[in-house]
Formats: C-alpha cells, structure tokens, sequence
C-alpha cells in the first residue's frame, strides 16, 4: 500500500484504491482534530495547572461507586475496577496525568497532521483512549475512534500523504517512518 501516488494517471487506473486512501486520510484528520481540540480545550480550561481534573475524576469515581449495577454483573465488576485505577492510580498521578495527557494531545495531532511518525503516534492515541475509558470515561464515540486508531496503525497513511515516504527513504531501518 506504500506504492500509492499522488498522479492523474495513477488515480486514473485506481480509482477505488484512491477512493479508500482519501476516505482514510479523512478519518486522519478528523482523529488529528479530535487530538487538537483536546490539547486546545485543556489549555484553555487550565487543566495543566489547576485543579480541574481532580475534580472530574473525583466525580467520576463517586458515580462509579454509586453505581446501580447488579452486585457480581459484569457492569458491576468493570466499575469497580474502573473505580479502583481511579482511586489508586489516576487521582494520586493527577499533575503528571495533566500534564501528559495535555502534552500528548498535542504531539499526536501535530505529527498526525504532518503525516510524521503516524503509526507510532496513532498507536498513542490508541492507548490514551484506552486509558479514559479505564478511567470510566467511556462513551459511544470510543468504539469508532478506536476503530481509526486501528486504522491509522495498520495502514501507511504518512506515506500517502505526509513526511513518512520521504523519511522511511531516507532512514529505511528506522521503525519510526513505516
């Protein structure tokens, strides 16, 4: 999938490869959106340095406590222990939690947008929404997006259309450009 040019006559001959390319890069730049909005949001809110995400996962870990599953449901069990990486992992890590969520936000969208280091940097963002929904923040656009992310690291989309062609031709060992 690394042979795809931007050429007429390339386009010409596959019209439904380019077709699935462009819908992919597509999905990039909205998955690159997402990641900006979020670093643009927190900086705004001052997350890095107030107490705000303290107090969001102060909320939800009392919403998870005050659950109404039935006791030994699965519902049960994955609040409890969503609960449990709140209450021993997240809350005592709040600043450092800030602060790299805030910072990583920023890194993915920024390579992602410039198609550098993608699949590494989609792999991130893979485990950064993993890590909300431990943290029990899930909700319906966490299946999709973890759906892209999938996406983004098996296909060579910085190839396509980014810095990754040119700097896996330059550094064809590095693991970094593929």
């Amino acid at each position: 999938m690394t042979d795809f040019e931007w050429k007429g006559s390339y386009l010409g001959e596959h019209k439904l490869k380019a077709a699935g390319v462009v819908a992919v890069l597509l999905l990039r730049y909205l998955y690159t959106s997402l990641f900006i909005y979020g670093f643009v949001h927190k900086i705004m809110r001052g997350w890095m340095w107030s107490d705000i995400l303290t107090q969001h996962f102060t909320q939800r870990l009392h919403e998870l406590l005050a659950t109404s599953a039935t006791p030994g449901s699965i519902e049960a069990g994955i609040a409890m222990w969503q609960a449990s990486y709140l209450q021993h992992f997240a809350i005592p890590m709040v600043m450092p939690i800030a602060w790299i969520v805030t910072i990583g936000e920023l890194i993915i969208g920024v390579a992602l947008l410039f198609g550098v280091t993608t699949r590494i940097n989609a792999a991130f963002g893979l485990f950064m929404l993993l890590n909300f929904t431990a943290g029990g923040y899930y909700n319906l656009t966490i299946p999709p997006l973890v759906a892209i992310s999938i996406l983004l690291i098996v296909l060579p989309t910085g190839h396509w259309l980014g810095l990754d062609r040119s700097l896996n031709r330059k550094y064809p060992g590095s693991l970094w450009f593929r």
